[in-house]
């Protein structure tokens, strides 16, 4: 089971520092990342299994949140992220 993590904000640095802190610290396994900085703007997505996870999704929403409230967050399993971005 996986989930899809996104970020994306002002670039500062450490940003994928925290996020994938944050991600070790749970137990999340990073499968794939991808990022880019556009004229100062950070832009990433991130896809992690969950199945060892020791938060739920929402959970590791809220503490995203908490640790980068500069920028927008948004955790949300496969499935969900799978169904709002099909054709």
């Amino acid at each position: 089971m996986r989930a899809i993590i996104s970020v994306i904000g002002k670039d500062e640095i450490g940003i994928l520092a925290k996020v994938s802190g944050l991600c070790a610290e749970k137990k999340a396994n990073i499968v794939a990342v991808t990022q880019s900085v556009v004229e100062g703007y950070f832009s990433m997505t991130m896809i992690i299994q969950v199945e060892d996870m020791t938060c739920t999704i929402g959970e590791l929403q809220n503490l995203l949140d908490e640790r980068l409230p500069e920028t927008k967050n948004r955790v949300m399993h496969e499935d969900i992220f799978y169904e709002m971005h099909r054709i």
